[in-house]
């Protein structure tokens, strides 16, 4: 059922559609409404959910290489990979398109967060010198994210450089 739910939004979103509500959302997926309103307290909430499930990999394990270096690499080319695959970028596209009002907060933004502290942990514990957490979001991530959103080339070698310019910062 959550999968028909994703499923609806990400296309609704992707046509661009003007309303997004739950009942056309519950039509799409095959549900009934209530089902909606019960599990998220507003459509926001919901695309929330939906951009977290489609621009993260949920649970997914960051690296651990043993270097921060490595392991920034590592997860910047698996950032890169994902949202430059064609329905996600797409999706990023239409997720940025949709949002008319700022936020006080992302959930996206909040997972690589905790995604980039995790490895500045270790690395702390391993004695390295480490960017802040912020460093890493502003220098590698929303590069990443802003080549995508506005169909900018990215190379193989982007991510690497965008890590070695946030860890130039510690030195």
């Amino acid at each position: 059922m959550l999968t028909a739910i994703y499923t609806a939004v990400g296309e609704l979103v992707g046509q661009g559609a003007d309303k997004i509500s739950f009942p056309v959302i519950a039509e799409r997926a095959g549900v009934n409404p209530t089902t909606l309103y019960r599990r998220w307290p507003d459509v926001n909430a919901l695309l929330e959910d939906v951009a977290i499930a489609a621009l993260t990999r949920d649970g997914e394990s960051v690296p651990d290489t043993g270097s921060l270096e490595q392991d920034l690499t590592d997860w910047a080319n698996i950032i890169a990979g994902d949202i430059t695959r064609p329905e996600r970028a797409r999706y990023l596209r239409a997720m940025v398109a949709a949002r008319v009002d700022l936020v006080t907060n992302c959930a996206v933004t909040d997972a690589r967060h905790e995604q980039a502290a995790q490895m500045t942990r270790r690395a702390s514990e391993r004695g390295e010198q480490t960017p802040t957490v912020q460093q890493i979001l502003d220098h590698i991530v929303a590069p990443l994210y802003y080549n995508v959103i506005f169909a900018l080339p990215l190379d193989d070698d982007h991510p690497r450089r965008l890590v070695r310019d946030v860890l130039a910062m510690t030195r």
